[in-house]
């Protein structure tokens, strides 16, 4: 079929064709006519997901997790949990006349706020934006202040999920971390009176370097003691030897008293000798003088034995010293290593209330975040633009149906003439005709001839044509 018999046959059935078309325009005229007006009211969100948030300091500046970020608000936004909370807003639940409804379309199964949850998420749009972070909530409705209601009532009913979502889970951790706060709180009390017990048992209540270096100096300066005491009793020792020429001892030698009367005995030997020259060894004041340096020796006797007795005397001193400082240092040596051992357990104790306190100041921490958290009232959504209630519906749209019907009605006519010449087939070209037949055509009448202005029939011999409504075969 070529486009001049396209044209012949849509000119034969055009009747057909226009009666399909207008009978489309007048069902989408009464249709649209019949439609109840429907309004549509959009509110936007803008989602903030680059402030960090003041509890957990996180945010969301990934680029390549935003569109799954996006993606994901927007399953919530259409999830029943954000339809049912939108049904709560409204207080759908609450009206008589819709409890009825849900009683008739479902027996009273189920519940009223899931069914009515899934009817008004039938009427709901959301768009994400591509190239931004808001997103657009849409409601259709027959009334326009209702589906302007309805619409900011899912994105308020969106920013209470997304803030439950949010609390919810730290609501959670934070009562497990109260427990084992607690739990934690009885270990550390423990830990902390077995370290007083023992103290308390032992008399020693540090553990640390200094007790230990108090001890440490203490036995040093001991020590010290010992080692000076001991080096005196050698000094003695040498002393004691040289006992028999104690005119010899640095200690006689440089007595005052003994150099004294050393000097005055040798003082009155000389006088007594000029006396014995002079007076004679009978003579009264010789012998006085005889007397008296009887009487210096002996008394320098006496001092000499005194200081060689004082030797002794320290000598004894020196060695009982001595053994007290070897049994002292003996006894702190032992108590030494008892209070290693008592320290020992002590560090111990001391780890174990030093490890029970870092647990417990560590799930305190986390127990304060997770309650703060927990009581937050903050979300990362704003309302950019409310919904306000729509002045013009939204459908039906007449002007663009009634378009539609005529585009849609030319092409169904188009194709019940096509339809209609199928099933009752004409000849209306030549080239039909001899299709049809097999023959060839030899002529082609014209139903009418005009020449010179009469009218008569006329013909062609051989093949040809002329315009007409009729041919036939010779």
């Amino acid at each position: 079929m070529n486009f001049h018999q396209f044209l012949i046959i849509l000119q034969a059935r055009y009747k057909i064709a226009l009666s399909v078309l207008f009978g489309t325009v007048t069902l989408a005229l009464i249709v649209s006519s019949l439609m109840p007006n429907k309004y549509v009211a959009s509110t936007s969100l803008v989602l903030d997901v680059k402030s960090p948030d003041p509890l957990v300091s996180m945010s969301l500046n990934s680029g390549m997790m935003m569109p799954s970020y996006m993606a994901t608000q927007t399953d919530i936004i259409t999830s029943d949990r954000v339809a049912q909370g939108a049904v709560k807003l409204l207080k759908l639940d609450e009206d008589n006349q819709v409890r009825e409804q849900w009683r008739k379309a479902t027996g009273g199964k189920g519940q009223l706020v899931s069914w009515l949850g899934g009817l008004l998420a039938k009427k709901l749009d959301v768009k994400p934006s591509r190239d931004s972070n808001v997103i657009n909530i849409s409601f259709s409705a027959d009334d326009p202040a209702f589906a302007a209601t309805a619409a900011n009532a899912f994105a308020q009913s969106y920013i209470d999920t997304n803030l439950e979502l949010k609390v919810e889970p730290a609501r959670q951790y934070a009562q497990w971390f109260q427990a084992r706060v607690a739990t934690l709180r009885a270990e550390l009390e423990k830990a902390q009176s077995r370290l007083a017990a023992f103290q308390e048992k032992s008399g020693m209540y540090a553990s640390g370097g200094r007790t230990q270096n108090l001890d440490n100096s203490k036995l040093a300066e001991l020590s010290g003691q010992l080692v000076m005491n001991e080096s005196q009793m050698a000094d003695i020792q040498s002393k004691k030897k040289f006992a028999g020429a104690g005119n010899t001892l640095a200690e006689v030698m440089q007595n005052p008293v003994i150099v004294g009367l050393k000097e005055n005995i040798i003082r009155l030997e000389g006088k007594l000798h000029e006396a014995g020259n002079n007076l004679g060894k009978n003579h009264p004041q010789y012998q006085a003088m005889e007397s008296e340096i009887a009487a210096l020796k002996q008394k320098l006797d006496a001092e000499t034995k005194h200081i060689l007795n004082s030797i002794n005397t320290a000598d004894n001193v020196n060695k009982q010293k001595s053994s007290e400082l070897k049994a002292t240092i003996e006894g702190y040596k032992k108590q030494a290593i008892e209070d290693s051992a008592l320290r020992d357990q002590i560090a111990v104790l001391e780890n174990d209330v030093e490890s029970a306190q870092k647990a417990y100041d560590f799930v305190m921490q986390r127990y304060t975040e997770s309650n703060l958290q927990s009581q937050s009232s903050q979300t990362n959504i704003s309302v950019l633009t409310p919904a306000v209630e729509p002045i013009e519906p939204s459908s039906p749209k007449i002007l663009k149906n009634l378009l539609i019907a005529v585009f849609a009605g030319t092409m169904l006519g188009v194709g019940a003439a096509f339809l209609t010449e199928m099933f009752s087939q004409r000849v209306r070209t030549p080239e039909a005709l001899g299709a049809a037949t097999g023959v060839p055509v030899l002529a082609q009448f014209s139903r009418h001839v005009e020449s010179s202005g009469i009218k008569a029939k006329g013909f062609r011999i051989g093949i040809g044509r002329f315009r007409f409504g009729k041919a036939i075969a010779v």
